[in-house]
């Protein structure tokens, strides 16, 4: 049975789908932050992989195609967005600087810590582009030097903690504006965090969409810059 789940390059989409589908339900069920959807479907894909000794190269042969879906589902995020652009006129200028103060507090964050911590400046690189998108993280890392898969992990990590804890991170620090909920969500932890933020509202699922878009343009032109500091 193993020799010929092992063989099958369906295993991998299937089983991705598949933990996917469950997690939802599950989080359905148990509505606790710890229970994000995109972390149980990690775990059950891991759980099902070990049980069956299935080995990640033979799962990822199906799996990889997947990841062809990410741009597109990315761009997807503009719908949300076109339903507000009111709010986006009005509110423009406003918009613009709490992203790219976001986007600052991220890469900052980054450059002191891998200071404290000793870092090389390939393991620095690595960690820069942690708050956007997948999509583009992987590129601006690939292209000055990182470790691309690590890259991958720090991304997911910061989606999925951002979406577990921004709810009561917003209620700590008091912040009641939709529009400021959305770009907070969006701009520290992308499209996982915006998933969440769709849940609270419309208003900031669009501008947590929106946040996404323009913090990867940012990082991409600020990333150089901060390698320089380093």
């Amino acid at each position: 049975m193993n020799e010929i789940l092992s063989a099958s390059v369906f295993i991998g989409p299937f089983l991705t789908l598949a933990a996917y589908v469950l997690a939802i339900e599950i989080r359905k069920k148990l509505r606790f932050g710890l229970f994000n959807q995109l972390l149980v479907a990690i775990i059950i894909c891991i759980a099902v992989l070990v049980l069956l000794d299935i080995d990640y190269e033979t799962y990822n042969q199906g799996a990889r195609h997947i990841n062809v879906l990410l741009t597109p589902a990315t761009v997807c995020l503009a719908v949300p967005l076109y339903t507000q652009i009111e709010k986006l006129k009005k509110n423009f200028p406003a918009i613009l600087i709490g992203i790219l103060s976001g986007v600052l507090t991220s890469l900052g964050t980054v450059l002191l810590m891998a200071k404290i911590f000793g870092f090389s400046q390939q393991e620095y690189i690595t960690f820069l582009p942690k708050s956007i998108t997948t999509a583009i993280g992987m590129s601006v890392s690939e292209e000055l030097g990182g470790y691309v898969a690590i890259t991958v992990t720090s991304i997911i990590v910061t989606g999925v903690f951002g979406n577990i804890i921004c709810e009561a991170i917003l209620k700590l620090f008091g912040i009641r504006n939709r529009i400021a909920k959305g770009i907070a969500i969006g701009t520290s932890s992308h499209a996982i965090g915006t998933t969440r933020a769709m849940e609270i509202g419309e208003v900031e699922g669009a501008m947590s969409s929106l946040s996404i878009v323009v913090s990867g343009i940012l990082t991409v032109i600020l990333a150089d810059i901060f390698v320089s500091l380093f």
